[in-house]
């Protein structure tokens, strides 16, 4: 898991999920992703296993207001059940985030990732 740790670093660094966090949020639940090597970041993760990462690579909770959330809304202290919270909100399932998604993933393609098709429906 140090690549997903790696990754989610990456993209927080370099801003790539800046203004297309729903994207973000539909590649990695749903999507598989690989370096160009082709070894594996993330083969999908659950929202409890997203909301730890995110968590643990200290995302910042005003990301939510992309999704039309006020993070002030949502649990201050325990970050885990607050970005639970958020992606239960999302509408992750929506044809606007299967679309955010697509756009996200043509921005890792552009960074070197494979990332795989969005599941269906």
């Amino acid at each position: 898991m140090d690549r997903l740790h790696d990754f989610l670093n990456h993209l927080k660094n370099k801003r790539l999920a800046h203004g297309n966090f729903l994207g973000l949020l539909h590649v990695l639940i749903g999507r598989t992703v690989e370096c160009d090597t082709g070894e594996p970041v993330s083969r999908g993760l659950t929202w409890r296993e997203l909301a730890g990462w995110l968590q643990k690579v200290r995302w910042d909770k005003d990301a939510v207001r992309e999704l039309g959330i006020d993070p002030d809304e949502l649990p201050p202290k325990d970050r885990q059940r607050f970005w639970f919270i958020a992606f239960s909100r999302a509408n992750l399932d929506a044809p606007k985030a299967a679309q955010a998604g697509d756009q996200f993933a043509q921005k890792l393609r552009a960074e070197g990732y494979k990332v795989g098709p969005a599941p269906k429906a």
